[in-house]
């Protein structure tokens, strides 16, 4: 009785849980499908630049010293002791076209100057009695000529003598100053003697290095024609007594060699009366000689050309644009020219002008972008659609 009733409870709870699992199937079964909706892939929002194309004039950028254009070394061409110096024979001092800078003792050479003259005196007078016996024939015409030589000799001492005792006075013939003394007053010289070394005022000099490829931009004067045409204008940048000074300049000249250590060709630039001894304006500053200077030439000019932000090349050559699709197009570029600032392509050469400027972190080529346009369209969009409803409501009422 007791093992029929236990049989009789499992087969219940058996039946119990067969249904239980055949009303599950029979739910499921019955249950809708899930909707299936394609996945929503929005494309990324990137800023982009405009160009357009534009005239620019290239300036080809350089670095040099300020140089004299003349200089002279002094040096003493009689013996003798130093008995006077100019006040402004010193290291900086300044001086005119002319002016005494220091002189040698002429004692001894106004000395050799009078005994040289008593000689030609005296072969005057020994030429002048041979002529007279010539002519009275009591002289032969040897005994003239060695006379007239005598005298061109004597003649030739004198001038030798004059000169020398001009020598002792050293002078120059342009305003200039003085960069170093190497004498002393009261020093004894002999010729050959280094007494100091000056330079003139009235126009100094850069040396400018400009690589090849910078050649066709700038204009330089041919040196293999004789020609007086001035070449383009220079724009100096650099430091005077502690604060930023700018001054203006010429090429005159290139030096018509490639240096073999760089390859550089060097232009010359003029600046003319760099201390402003002739022109003191207010404006100025002058421009010492051993300053260092920048220089940025004044280039040609060239029309049609697209300005690319330099940190929006990739690499050396490599553009991203965005074409009238929203899509990213790779493009390696020809640059014209390319600085610290900006890159320059002619535009002829590119079809599209919207540059990528977002920083995509995975960027393809043909990747479908929104830009702000975009957006702007989109709400203008759905600003159109809600119109027509606000208004159908206004004509309701």
């Amino acid at each position: 009785m007791s093992v029929s009733y236990s049989v009789k409870r499992l087969l219940v709870a058996l039946a119990i849980f067969v249904g239980s699992v055949a009303a599950m199937l029979a739910l499921s079964t019955l249950r809708p499908p899930p909707d299936i909706r394609p996945v929503d892939v929005t494309a990324p929002l990137v800023e982009i630049v405009e160009l357009s194309p534009e005239t620019v004039r290239f300036a080809v950028e350089s670095q040099g010293t300020v140089q004299p254009l003349t200089q002279t070394a002094l040096s003493a061409e009689v013996a003798g002791t130093i008995v006077s110096m100019s006040d402004g024979f010193v290291a900086g001092g300044s001086f005119v076209a002319g002016e005494v800078l220091l002189r040698i003792d002429p004692t001894n050479y106004e000395v050799a100057v009078e005994r040289a003259e008593a000689t030609v005196s005296q072969r005057q007078i020994e030429f002048d009695g041979a002529k007279k016996l010539s002519e009275q024939g009591y002289r032969s015409s040897a005994e003239l000529a060695s006379a007239k030589a005598a005298l061109a000799a004597a003649r030739a001492d004198l001038v030798g003598a004059e000169r020398d005792l001009q020598r002792t006075v050293v002078r120059v013939p342009y305003n200039g100053l003085v960069r170093e003394r190497s004498a002393q007053l009261g020093d004894f010289v002999s010729p050959g003697t280094r007494l100091g070394t000056v330079f003139a005022t009235d126009v100094a000099e850069v040396r400018l290095p400009m690589p090849d490829n910078d050649l066709r931009f700038v204009e330089l004067p041919d040196v293999t024609r004789e020609t007086t045409a001035m070449g383009p204008a220079v724009s100096f940048s650099g430091q005077y007594h502690g604060k930023p000074a700018s001054w203006r300049g010429q090429i005159v000249r290139t030096e018509g060699v490639v240096d073999e250590r760089n390859r550089m060709v060097f232009a010359v630039a003029r600046i003319d009366d760099p201390y402003l001894l002739a022109d003191s304006s207010e404006n100025s500053k002058p421009l010492p000689v051993g300053t260092f200077v920048k220089a940025d030439v004044d280039g040609i000019t060239v029309d049609d050309v697209l300005k690319i932000p330099r940190g929006l090349v990739r690499g050396n050559n490599q553009v991203i644009f965005v074409d009238d699709e929203q899509q990213l197009r790779f493009r390696a570029l020809e640059f014209l020219r390319a600085d610290a600032e900006f890159a320059y392509v002619l535009a002829e050469q590119v079809d599209e002008r919207r540059v990528l400027v977002t920083k995509l972190e995975a960027p393809l080529n043909g990747m479908k972008v929104r830009t702000g346009e975009d957006v702007q369209s989109a709400q203008g969009d759905d600003d159109t659609n809600d119109a027509p409803s606000g208004i159908a409501s206004a004509g309701g009422q």
